[in-house]
């Protein structure tokens, strides 16, 4: 089983032209109101890859929470555990896509940043019932910390996705088996824009392996001294909202059915490139099959991208 811990939002979402500049106002011509977060977005995504799933989470007492309590009973999650804040609101999402399928997204965590380290230790059986544990840094960086701990404490894979990025100590480094930044995170965390050279520095700081992410891309995949480039793959892209919890979902699934990291990682650009298939987080997620299909027959980027 994998437990993911971490948001749950309503996403409002705008289509425009153009995304704007500092201080600009853009017309839309679209809006669109769905379900994300990426804790949500990734336990949806490894459900719909062919995992067993928990996810535990904090939402409002409000109308946002109870939209999330029902969408989510409906997503294929074994166990969802959606905990309830009577103080904050649901976390929400304000999101803009471009006509390349490019945004901008800012969150308000709401009840997110009510999600506590005590309530992880309240639900320590089902961590240790998991096989991977997988996170993001969108609840409270001490919930994230706690639970890596917890995690390594009861055997499993660690699995952080460190979005959006923050500083990581070289205590909570160690105990992440998989980093999964992209590359504005990755450059975040190092100070290199070369995320070969990243995933590099990142394995140097004691994390057991390191995938950055690269869009069409693909991932560079760091293990030990060994850095190496995967393509992505070809789609059509409409909007790549969720195409990084698309892959950190079908990686934390491949990983608990024990496939070997690069062919985790294959699986996980096909499921990312297939997200930006469709409109929507969730929404667009891609089943164990669509996965498996584009793996067997789909045009992949077979050169790195070049660096400046």
């Amino acid at each position: 089983m994998i437990l993911v811990v971490g948001s749950s939002n309503i996403d409002l979402v705008a289509s425009v032209d153009r995304l704007p500049s500092r201080g600009e106002t853009v017309l839309g011509y679209r809006f669109a109101q769905s379900f994300g977060g990426k804790g949500a977005n990734q336990a949806v995504a490894a459900a719909r890859a062919g995992a067993e799933v928990a996810f535990l989470s904090k939402l409002g007492a409000d109308a946002n929470g109870r939209l999330i309590e029902q969408h989510l009973a409906a997503q294929g999650l074994s166990r969802p555990i959606l905990l309830r804040d009577a103080e904050f609101p649901t976390g929400v999402a304000m999101i803009l896509v471009d006509h390349s399928g490019e945004n901008q997204i800012a969150v308000v965590p709401g009840s997110n940043g009510r999600l506590t380290p005590a309530d992880l230790r309240q639900h320590r059986e089902l961590i240790a019932g998991a096989r991977v544990l997988l996170l993001q840094m969108e609840i409270p960086r001490e919930t994230v910390f706690e639970a890596l701990r917890l995690g390594r404490e009861c055997g499993l894979t660690t699995i952080l996705n460190p979005a959006p990025a923050a500083p990581l100590p070289s205590d909570l480094l160690r105990l992440i088996d998989i980093l999964t930044p992209n590359e504005s995170e990755a450059q975040a965390l190092t100070g290199s824009a070369d995320p070969a050279e990243a995933a590099r520095i990142l394995t140097d700081r004691g994390v057991g392996t390191v995938v950055v992410t690269c869009g069409a891309n693909g991932a560079f995949l760091a293990t030990g001294n060994d850095v190496t480039h995967i393509p992505g793959f070809l789609v059509e892209t409409i909007d790549s909202t969720g195409a990084g919890d698309a892959f950190n979902g079908a990686v934390a699934c491949a990983v608990a059915e024990g496939v070997p990291i690069k062919s985790a990682i294959v699986r996980a650009n096909a499921a990312g490139a297939l997200a930006t298939t469709g409109r929507g987080a969730q929404e667009s997620m891609p089943t164990k099959d669509d996965i498996e299909q584009l793996c067997r027959s789909g045009i992949r980027q077979l050169e790195p991208p070049p660096r400046s």
